[in-house]
């Protein structure tokens, strides 16, 4: 899997088409490597400052901020995980603004256990996409997740 270091901005405002294919590389990255339980990768995904939000069914939002507090949580998820998730990433609108991507997505998620296979929920991501050290990461990551999972 290419990591997301490689991929840049160009200097305009606009987004261009080799943008969008960077971008969408790396939300990408970020979903394949929590399915293959690529730690390494994942948290190369985001900023050190980096914040990761979820809103389960409407509930009050849940906060992790910087990316060790993000990972520890993806760790912890994953410890408890006996199935083999997929996420699965849609709809992608992107805009740029002085520097700050910020893109809308429809998260599918399921589950494979055994020989079934169940959808856990879906959701929508809502992300902030920054240039860091030479490549594309994740700095604000918010979730709004249908129902609980």
């Amino acid at each position: 899997m290419l990591a997301p270091r490689e991929t840049t901005m160009t200097d305009t405002h606009e987004t261009t088409m080799t943008d969008r294919l960077a971008i969408e590389k790396l939300l990408n990255t970020y979903s394949l490597a929590y399915d293959s339980r690529d730690l390494e990768t994942m948290e190369s995904c985001f900023t050190a400052d980096a914040v990761f939000s979820m809103r389960i069914a409407g509930q009050e939002p849940v906060s992790f901020e910087g990316r060790d507090s993000i990972m520890k949580l993806m760790t912890d998820s994953m410890a408890v995980q006996t199935d083999q998730r997929r996420h699965i990433n849609s709809n992608l609108l992107v805009s740029e603004e002085d520097g700050v991507v910020r893109t809308t997505s429809y998260l599918t998620l399921v589950a494979t256990e055994g020989d079934q296979i169940r959808l856990l929920s879906a959701g929508v991501y809502r992300n902030e996409i920054v240039e860091d050290g030479g490549a594309l990461r994740l700095r604000r990551l918010h979730l709004d997740l249908d129902k609980a999972y």
